[in-house]
């Protein structure tokens, strides 16, 4: 037999068993209970949904508060802030009559127990003193002023009482201040009722929710508060008196923010 064929003939063998392989292929993809579905992408079930919230609540929920902490402490320190005040016919007598009363406050502080440390010059000023409706100056006046730090105050009093009566009637006394030298152990305290404080605050704003209360996520210390400075006195004390000196109490306040996670 002659099995020769054409050109033609041979394509078209050819067409025919790419078919049947195409048809085969649509076939066993299509097929019922035992074939392979089509690949393509599937919908989230419900399980997945759920989860997908759930993780986006749960790391990113965040309950920030403000905790603040506030404890008393007594003063051990006084720092004094007084000086001289003079007049002269010059400039020169003035001043020396001003650094001659600075002088004697200042040796009457250093008597009393005030080391050389604790004593500052603050200020120097001198200025003309004109007379009513005149241009030219009848005198001048002069003053020194000096910052004393006290650091026993059972004997402040002595001590202020010293200076103002070496200065006479020259003297002048601006004010006082009663500090905390050694607040370390306060504000650990404070520190710690603030602490407590987010916390509870943080635990009530979780409980309204419904919600446990996570751990802590940060805290920010904020810069404690300073204590008012306290001032008292305003010009000379009674001859021969020590000036009474009341310490009081002063208080420290810390502020923290803190975030927790819900």
């Amino acid at each position: 037999m002659d099995t020769s064929s054409s050109p033609a003939h041979r394509g078209l063998a050819a067409g025919g068993l790419a078919a049947l392989a195409l048809a085969g292929t649509l076939t066993l993809g299509g097929c019922g209970n035992g074939g392979a579905a089509p690949s393509s992408p599937a919908a989230p079930g419900a399980d997945s949904v759920r989860s997908a919230t759930l993780a986006a609540a749960t790391g990113s929920a965040r309950i920030t508060v403000t905790g603040t902490g506030t404890v008393t402490g007594t003063p051990d320190q006084l720092v004094l802030d007084m000086g001289v005040q003079v007049n002269g016919s010059s400039v020169g007598s003035a001043l020396a009559s001003a650094d001659d009363a600075a002088s004697r406050v200042t040796a009457a502080l250093r008597a009393r127990g005030v080391a050389a440390a604790d004593i500052q010059t603050s200020g120097l000023s001198i200025w003309p003193d004109y007379p009513s409706g005149s241009q030219v100056p009848s005198g001048y006046g002069a003053s020194e002023s000096l910052t004393a730090t006290l650091d026993r105050l059972s004997a402040a009093g002595a001590q202020i009482d010293a200076a103002v009566q070496a200065g006479g009637n020259a003297t002048t006394v601006s004010g006082i201040s009663l500090n905390l030298t050694d607040d370390s152990s306060l504000l650990a305290a404070a520190r710690a009722r603030a602490v407590d404080d987010a916390e509870a605050k943080a635990a009530q704003y979780a409980k309204a929710l419904g919600e446990p209360l996570g751990p802590v996520v940060s805290i920010t210390d904020q810069a404690p508060a300073e204590p008012l400075p306290q001032y008292a006195m305003s010009s000379a004390a009674a001859a021969g008196k020590a000036v009474p000196i009341s310490p009081g109490t002063q208080q420290l306040s810390v502020s923290i923010t803190a975030v927790f996670a819900a």
